[in-house]
C-alpha cells in the first residue's frame, strides 16, 4: 500500500510541477545566453569630464546658508554641469537634493535634471535623448535588483529602444537597455522569478508552493529507488541449473 501510494503521488507531482521544472530549467539557459550575449551592468562611478577646483569660490557652508532657513544638510556632493562646478546638497527628506552654484552661490533646481541628461548623453556616446521617466519605485523593467532610487529615465531615438536609468545620487548610469535586451530580461524575469503575477505577495506564495512541490517530487522518487530496487535472492533459493 505505502508503495503504491509512494509512486502514484510522485507521478502526480511529477505531472503537477514539470511546468516548474521547466521553466527552472528554462531561466537556466536563459541566463547562460545573457551572460555572454549582454554587456555587464554600468559600473556605478561618477560620469563627467573632471572638475575645476580653481573655479569653485562659494564655501560649503556659504552655500548651504542660502538655502531656505531651518534646511539642514546630511551630505554634500560637488558635481560638474554644463562645465560648471555645483554643490548638490541633500537635506535627508524625499525629493530631489538641492543645487547651489559653487561660482556665484545661485541655487537652481533644474539641475537635477540638467545633470541627468549630461550624464545619459555622455554614456551613449554623445547620443541625444529625451526624458521619458521619473522613478521612485521599482517596476517591471527597473526591477529590485538595481537598487538605487530615484532614478530618471531617458531615451535616445536610435530605432533600437535604447533607453538608461541614471542616479544623480551616484551620478552614473544605474541601467542600460534596449528593446532586444528587455526581451530577454523580461523573459527570464517570468521564467525565473514568476514576473507576470502582478502582486508580490501571491507571487511569493506560488513560489514556495512550487518549490516545495519539486522538494517533494524528489524525496519520493529517492525513495521510490530504494522502495522498488531489486531484491536479492535468497541464499537458500534454488537457482536454474542447480538440479532444475
Amino acid at each position: 500500500m505505502t508503495r503504491n501510494w509512494i509512486r502514484k503521488s510522485h507521478r502526480w507531482l511529477g505531472l503537477l510541477f514539470s511546468l516548474t521544472a521547466l521553466m527552472s530549467a528554462g531561466s537556466g539557459v536563459l541566463h547562460t545566453v545573457m551572460t555572454r550575449t549582454q554587456a555587464p551592468p554600468p559600473s556605478a562611478r561618477p560620469s563627467g569630464g573632471g572638475l575645476d577646483a580653481a573655479a569653485i569660490r562659494i564655501p560649503i557652508a556659504d552655500a548651504v546658508a542660502k538655502l531656505p532657513a531651518g534646511t539642514k544638510a546630511s551630505a554634500v556632493n560637488v558635481r560638474t554641469i554644463s562645465g560648471e562646478p555645483w554643490y548638490q546638497v541633500f537635506t535627508g527628506g524625499p525629493g530631489v537634493p538641492a543645487y547651489v552654484s559653487a561660482v556665484d552661490g545661485r541655487i537652481d533646481p533644474t539641475r537635477d535634471e540638467l545633470y541627468a541628461a549630461e550624464i545619459a548623453t555622455a554614456f551613449l556616446g554623445g547620443k541625444p535623448v529625451r526624458k521619458t521617466g521619473y522613478l521612485t519605485a521599482f517596476n517591471n523593467e527597473y526591477i529590485n535588483i538595481f537598487r538605487i532610487l530615484p532614478v530618471h529615465r531617458y531615451d535616445a531615438d536610435d530605432g533600437k529602444g535604447t533607453r538608461v536609468y541614471v542616479s544623480t545620487t551616484t551620478g552614473s548610469v544605474t541601467r542600460h537597455t534596449d528593446d532586444g535586451r528587455q526581451f530577454e530580461a523580461s523573459a527570464f524575469t517570468n521564467f525565473h522569478k514568476l514576473g507576470f503575477i502582478p502582486n508580490k505577495d501571491i507571487r511569493d506564495w506560488v513560489q514556495i508552493i512550487t518549490t516545495g512541490g519539486l522538494f517533494l517530487l524528489s524525496l519520493f522518487g529517492i525513495l521510490l529507488f530504494f522502495i522498488t530496487r531489486p531484491r536479492k535472492r535468497a541464499a537458500s533459493e534454488p537457482r536454474r541449473g542447480d538440479g532444475w
